[in-house]
């Protein structure tokens, strides 16, 4: 009897193991480029970004991977635009054997080195985010990039960016999809648990609006479905992800109706209705319908929400064979008090002596799970199938009222919980702050708050001289203030002029 039950454990146990859930994230990180001082944009050259740069830059993508996974990273990231290395040459072969060879010095100490040497220059930007992943404890990716070389598109524009893929699944095969002026597409095949998984990371031509550069997004789009069109031929239930900054909504057929024909929508076959996977009529679900219309957004253009950045399933992902998507799990990954703003916004990769910031976009990540059931014909249970009915295409302004946040500020005083302002749970909360101030010997304007200094911060040059000037006459400082830490130090930052006082904000 004791025998015959460790059998079943045993063979629970390996189908536990077997049908697991792993992450899958896709995140465009904003221009990550490499050390070696060489590149094809003006932004990135010696003079305006340093290694100083990259370390804070590729650290702080690594802080946003170890907010996942209980501080493990996504299991899958697919990051658009990792510079192109403009000189590929390197005396790193191996990076894993490189990364162990370092893992007693930090990514910081390593990019201090004034000048770097030849085998630290020569890495290309995905090893120095590797190497930030692996300082915070984040490992086991395998690295699949486009095989593209330096040069310049059929418009003379430079080859400066691509699509990078990291995986902690066996990668069985990597293919370049190239399109005429626009940036390779991506193909990584991998192997989950016995079960072949297939994902395409793209980055299409900007401008969503714009009709001309719609046709070169077009050819993106016929790239890709002809590809696509190849696999389930071959296996009309194949297991596909097509993920990447498309640079086009989710509904970008209404959005811009003057569009007479979309790349996203028409041609690839991008819709919103998951039982629709069920008919022949359609084989892709785009899964920002999973979420209230009210909160699709993943970046902002003239003060409103888009959704540029895309996780596109394929029917094969809804049945009950190999890998399968865990259903109502899409979500934007905006995280107050580090890469999400007081309004909710991205916080924005900004360069400058004092670098700091993420990315315009926020990622998006979803989750999957191997299914051991085998069966191709039966569809998985769906707790609310979504259709795309009703959509009218307007887009969604940004809501940035001071009344409603300044009303909802907090007291240092009195706190929810009567938690510690400094344990991590108030940042990017907005406080309300009398206390008394001072400027230091820096010229870094300070505040006393329950015994514990704290610098105030503004973007806002104009806005500067006038908070001096309240220290200088007072000794004291009143204001509204964003609670966050920068390099360590502990900060207040204050958006605006409305921010300096206490005097309620009338609503318009």
């Amino acid at each position: 009897m004791r025998w015959f039950l460790g059998i079943l454990i045993l063979a629970a146990s390996l189908t536990i193991s077997r049908a697991r859930e792993f992450s899958v994230m896709e995140y465009n990180v904003e221009n990550l480029f490499d050390a070696d001082g060489v590149a094809a944009y003006e932004d990135y050259q010696p003079e305006k970004y340093t290694p100083a740069h990259l370390a804070t830059k590729a650290a702080n993508i690594a802080s946003l991977f170890s907010r996942i996974e209980g501080g493990r990273g996504p299991d899958v990231a697919i990051l658009n635009e990792i510079e192109l290395d403009q000189t590929p040459e390197t005396t790193v072969n191996d990076l894993p054997a490189w990364l162990e060879s370092v893992r007693g010095r930090s990514l910081t100490e390593l990019l201090a080195q004034s000048p770097l040497p030849p085998e630290l220059a020569g890495l290309p930007a995905e090893a120095w985010l590797l190497k930030a992943l692996d300082d915070a404890g984040i490992h086991g990716y395998h690295v699949a990039t486009t095989d593209e070389r330096p040069g310049t598109y059929e418009s003379g524009h430079p080859l400066a960016i691509r699509n990078v893929i990291l995986s902690r699944f066996p990668i069985k095969s990597v293919r370049t999809h190239k399109t005429p002026s626009a940036r390779a597409i991506l193909e990584v095949e991998m192997e989950v648990d016995g079960h072949p998984l297939r994902i395409f990371a793209n980055h299409w031509k900007s401008g969503a609006s714009d009709p001309e550069n719609e046709k070169i997004r077009i050819g993106n789009a016929r790239t890709l479905r002809a590809r696509l069109d190849e696999i389930f031929q071959e296996d009309p239930s194949a297991d596909v992800i097509i993920a990447g900054d498309l640079n086009s909504h989710y509904n970008q057929n209404r959005r811009y109706r003057e569009l007479k024909t979309t790349a996203i929508n028409d041609i690839l076959g991008s819709q919103g209705n998951e039982l629709a996977l069920r008919s022949p009529d359609a084989n892709l679900y785009n899964l920002w319908f999973e979420l209230p219309s009210d909160q699709r957004g993943s970046d902002i253009y003239q003060h409103e929400w888009g959704t540029l950045v895309h996780l596109i399933l394929s029917r094969g992902l809804y049945d009950q064979n190999g890998v399968q998507y865990v259903d109502g799990s899409f979500q934007v990954v905006k995280i107050p008090g580090l890469n999400a703003d007081v309004f909710g916004r991205p916080v924005r990769w900004s360069r400058g002596q004092s670098p700091r910031g993420f990315s315009d976009h926020f990622p998006l990540l979803a989750r999957f799970r191997t299914t051991e059931d085998g069966a191709r014909d039966r569809w998985m249970p769906l707790s609310h199938a979504v259709r795309a009915e009703g959509d009218s295409g307007t887009p969604r302004p940004v809501n940035t009222s001071l009344v409603d946040l300044f009303d909802a500020s907090l007291s240092p005083e009195n706190l929810p919980g009567g938690g510690s302002m400094r344990d991590g749970s108030f940042n990017g909360r907005v406080f309300r702050v009398d206390a008394p101030a001072r400027i230091d010997q820096r010229g870094i304007i300070r505040v006393t708050v329950q015994g514990q200094d704290y610098e105030v911060f503004t973007y806002k040059k104009n806005l500067r001289p006038k908070i001096r000037e309240h220290v200088l006459e007072t000794g004291r400082l009143a204001f509204h203030g964003e609670l966050g830490t920068y390099r360590g130090r502990w900060q207040f930052v204050l958006h605006g002029p409305e921010w300096l006082g206490l005097t309620r904000i009338k609503t318009p």
